[in-house]
């Protein structure tokens, strides 16, 4: 059993601000509810972050995702037409920032993105993604799971 550690908000209440004020913008971008609990949820899987897959799983479906596709987001390239092209995308520039250090964001991708959402979208897309990774980097640091 994993030993439980400090919580982040209460040793550095001030960064824990400034995540959350992350948080509030993606909160306020043109990234719908329901993509933005994709994007969490796919970074949060590559990540290992267990505490923020079981959040993320609950508030999809609070949103009306279905069990299907949630369970199936992990394997969205085999899943089919489960996912629409523009879901495709999102998933697939989650895990290429999320994964930076493998080839970055490729050019090919990131020309994809800025066809389907302009410039804006994609850099909101961007910060989505980048603000659960750091949430996720806390979760896994500090062995939060599930109810802790």
């Amino acid at each position: 059993m994993m030993k439980s550690r400090f919580k982040m908000g209460k040793v550095q209440p001030d960064a824990y601000k400034a995540m959350a004020e992350l948080d509030k913008y993606i909160e306020e971008s043109d990234i719908g509810k329901l993509q933005r609990e994709m994007i969490k949820i796919r970074a949060s899987q590559i990540n290992g972050c267990a505490y923020c897959v079981n959040s993320h799983t609950k508030s999809a479906r609070t949103l009306g995702e279905t069990e299907q596709r949630i369970y199936l987001i992990s394997v969205w390239r085999e899943s089919g037409d489960i996912f629409t092209d523009e879901e495709k995308i999102l998933l697939e520039v989650t895990e290429e920032v999320t994964l930076i250090h493998k080839a970055g964001l490729t050019d090919r991708l990131y020309e994809k993105a800025i066809e389907l959402w302009g410039e804006e979208k994609t850099a909101q897309v961007i910060m989505a993604i980048i603000t659960i990774n750091a949430w996720n980097r806390i979760g896994v640091s500090l062995n939060m799971t599930p109810g802790s």
